[in-house]
């Protein structure tokens, strides 16, 4: 199974300006800059679309992994905070935290916290960020 997104990027880094879509359309030719990455300026940006896949990929891990101990969530509240750092004068992605409440009725928390370590180490943009990365490439002459 394989899911594709796309960016395009017109320009310098810091005047230029790029989208990114998606297969499946849930981002269509959605904007981002230098401004929305490292400045705050309202839209998206790398980070902020690798955090959105990690808390839905984890919510998701976490509830088969609760499935797995007999516990069905009512609902699993999922915040992923990705942090972009400047390591020896290159930005670099340092972490991402997952904050978690989930509302579960008469859930036995030794089971519980067995089912949310399971999820942090099996979620699969968990082991992403882990893995080994390559990339293909051509360059077109101008």
């Amino acid at each position: 199974m394989d899911r594709t997104a796309s960016a395009i990027w017109l320009g310098g880094l810091k005047d230029g300006k790029g989208t990114v879509s998606t297969e499946s359309g849930a981002l269509n030719k959605v904007p981002y800059s230098f401004t929305t990455r490292f400045e705050g300026a309202k839209g998206t940006n790398p980070e902020e679309l690798l955090a959105a896949a990690h808390a839905g990929c984890f919510a998701m891990a976490l509830s088969a992994e609760l499935g797995k101990a007999g516990i069905t969530p009512n609902k699993l509240e999922v915040t992923a905070t990705v942090t972009i750092d400047m390591v020896q004068g290159q930005f670099v992605i340092t972490k991402s935290h997952l904050d978690l409440t989930a509302h579960i009725k008469g859930a036995d928390k030794a089971r519980f916290d067995i089912a949310v370590r399971a999820a942090e180490l099996g979620c699969p943009v968990s082991k992403l960020f882990r893995a080994e990365i390559s990339v293909s490439s051509e360059l077109i002459y101008l």
